[in-house]
């Protein structure tokens, strides 16, 4: 399969720069998972589409203020830095600006000293790794001297930092939010709970890897990132239980269909307790064992994620969805639109 097969046309003017002012307001495309059927709606919807003996599962991760500006104690040259993926003793791995400033032993400061961080390592795709020193704890830090690490598609300031993290967020650790759980809302879980549907909570923390464009022409040959996921037991009996009485289980976001999936084809369908590293990729021809519906944004042309949503229908269903979505002008991405690829329910 080549790269190509997923393109699509997509005007710019679609990429949704800042959220609505209401999180439900966004519109919801709702795709039937065998059909292929389009039904065109707004996002309350989902209270509907969800029926009693149903599983929800949505990732409660938060997304950490991982853009930091620093100088370079040698020569004073502005450097910028994006934290990826926390290693042992203080040490991450980074995205550099600009990368080639950046060397081993370089040292930068941020923050008038607050925080402090020594480049131990240079890495393949351009990356670094940091070593950092402060006095107190880095998370308390890092809310000080960071900022919301928002994709290079949305050029406009975000006001509230929020707005950028899930109303259920909870375990900090990610590089970008998961964004298809942006458009819930309390109320909204709470009437979905009152119809009888189970809402469960995984972690995965989302890093630059599931967004980075695929590189190579033959899609059997892009390499994901692995990102950090976590399932608690209680989540997994729940999911389990769920699928032996004959209900659905709806993702919330890819990255909660990554967990779920990545645990499944491990042990036949069975969802487990565990946690560990994920680089798994799901394009079409992959056998979804975890998942039977899909609630996600409007994704890039030639995505990784554009791959991953038509493996759970088929690449025309998909392909045929979004020129839909560029026809009637829904707003594609992070702060965009939502589809539901309603599961067969036969």
């Amino acid at each position: 399969m080549r790269v190509e097969d997923f393109d699509f046309e997509l005007p710019e003017e679609l990429i949704a720069q800042t959220p609505l002012e209401d999180r439900t307001a966004s519109r919801l495309m709702v795709v039937d998972r065998k059909t292929g059927d389009v039904e065109h709606n707004h996002f309350p919807q989902i209270v509907a589409e969800l029926q009693q003996g149903d599983c929800l599962v949505l990732n409660d991760t938060r997304v950490m203020p991982a853009r930091l500006f620093g100088v370079k104690e040698e020569t004073g040259a502005h450097i910028e830095l994006l934290l990826l993926k926390q290693g042992q003793d203080d040490e991450w791995e980074t995205l550099v600006k600009p990368a080639k400033r950046v060397k081993v032993g370089t040292e930068l400061t941020f923050g008038e000293g607050l925080l402090k961080a020594t480049c131990t390592g240079e890495l393949d795709h351009g990356g670094r790794m940091f070593k950092f020193s402060y006095e107190g704890i880095f998370y308390e830090i890092l809310d000080q001297l960071g900022e919301m690490p928002l994709p290079p598609y949305i050029h406009e300031k975000l006001d509230d930092s929020e707005r950028y993290q899930t109303v259920y967020s909870k375990e900090i650790g990610s590089a970008a939010a998961p964004t298809a759980g942006l458009h819930f809302t309390t109320e909204i879980l709470e009437k979905i709970k009152e119809n009888g549907v189970e809402i469960v909570f995984i972690t995965l923390h989302v890093g630059l890897g599931t967004f980075r464009p695929v590189s190579v022409d033959s899609i059997e040959n892009h390499d994901m990132h692995s990102e950090f996921y976590s399932v608690s037991e209680d989540a997994a009996k729940v999911i389990n239980r769920t699928k032996a009485n004959g209900g659905k289980v709806i993702a919330v976001g890819t990255t909660s269909t990554r967990t779920l999936e990545t645990i499944a084809q491990k042990y036949n369908g069975e969802i487990r307790a565990e946690q560990g590293w994920t680089n798994i990729f799901i394009y079409p021809g992959f056998d979804y064992k975890a998942i039977d519906g899909l609630i996600t944004n409007f994704h890039l042309p030639k995505s990784t994620l554009v791959m991953l949503v038509s493996a759970l229908t088929s690449r025309d269903i998909i392909l045929n969805a979004y020129r839909q979505a560029v026809e009637k002008k829904y707003r594609f991405f992070s702060f965009g639109d939502a589809m539901f690829i309603r599961p067969d329910r036969d």
